[in-house]
């Protein structure tokens, strides 16, 4: 019969969530602010007094054991209601919602629209997180997030946001250098940019009816918002995300060539927890952004 730990270890126990959720111990330890080799003695230090494996350890990246799935799924649950009452019910004289958003649309939707937030809500205080992928409810540790997909999270309630499409991309700069971009064809002439894979490109070429051509040099960058910066120092086409690049193209640093578009499946949505769950300051700001995406649609 298994013996349990003398006393609940916190440290080690809000150390192996964000392993458990990030998937590495590299990025937990960027998180945490501690060295990777502090993660791994701490989850080491768990599997032995607990006396199971929480980790398979493979070369490059690690993987939830059974148990170490079910620990991170009460770990997750457990450590957001403790967030959670802390910002709700200690800090309630502020009135702070948190809203969970990825990098391109915090940075090219939320934050240009602060201001008129704060005007709207002066009363709440609004705290924006980094936000990694959310699959489900466990996952979600923010009254608020907004996340890419087809509107199937669950647990969430989620409030279709924004659509997008893409279109390339190219400097001034650079379009005089190779040439005109006539025709979809030309772009083989063009060093090209990719965002995290090449699936996207390979589906507007097909939309454009040249599915075979062939790149004379291309890149793949993960960032969104670095791809977006490669385009407008000229270091290749992009596949522009619109209405995100609208600002360079109406000023003039970046060109659209070609009216085709790509129409993803996917598209931004606003995640909540269940109405029960909610706040009349949660439900403002819920209100706020869906009338601005509206207003975006009008």
């Amino acid at each position: 019969m298994r013996s349990a730990p003398r006393k609940l270890p916190l440290t080690a126990l809000r150390t192996f969530e964000v392993a458990a959720r990030r998937l590495s111990f590299k990025d937990a330890a960027e998180e945490l602010c501690v060295s990777p080799t502090t993660v791994s003695n701490q989850i080491r230090e768990l599997e032995r007094d607990w006396r199971c494996k929480l980790f398979i350890r493979k070369t490059r990246a690690v993987v939830l054991t059974d148990e170490g799935r079910t620990l991170s799924a009460v770990l997750t649950r457990s450590f957001g209601e403790i967030r959670s009452a802390v910002e709700d019910r200690i800090h309630r004289s502020r009135r702070t919602v948190t809203l969970a958003v990825g990098p391109i649309f915090g940075a090219r939707w939320m934050i240009p629209r602060l201001a008129a937030f704060k005007q709207a809500c002066p009363r709440i205080d609004l705290v924006l997180r980094d936000s990694p992928r959310i699959t489900d409810a466990v996952m979600m540790d923010t009254h608020l997030a907004v996340d890419w997909g087809v509107g199937d999270w669950s647990g969430l309630e989620c409030h279709r946001l924004l659509d997008v499409t893409y279109a390339p991309v190219v400097s001034a700069a650079l379009l005089a250098r190779c040439g005109g971009l006539d025709d979809p064809r030309d772009l083989s002439r063009y060093p090209i940019i990719h965002q995290r894979d090449r699936s996207e490109w390979a589906a507007w070429l097909t939309e454009a009816g040249c599915p075979d051509l062939e790149w004379v040099d291309d890149t793949v960058i993960t960032d969104t918002n670095l791809v977006m910066q490669a385009a407008t120092d000229g270091l290749g086409v992009a596949l522009g995300i619109l209405p995100f690049v609208q600002p360079e193209l109406d000023a003039g640093h970046l060109i659209k060539p070609f009216e085709t578009r790509l129409h993803p499946q996917r598209s931004f949505y606003l995640l909540a927890k269940p109405s029960s769950e909610r706040t009349s300051e949660v439900a403002a700001v819920m209100n706020w952004m869906l009338a601005q995406a509206a207003q975006d649609c009008g």
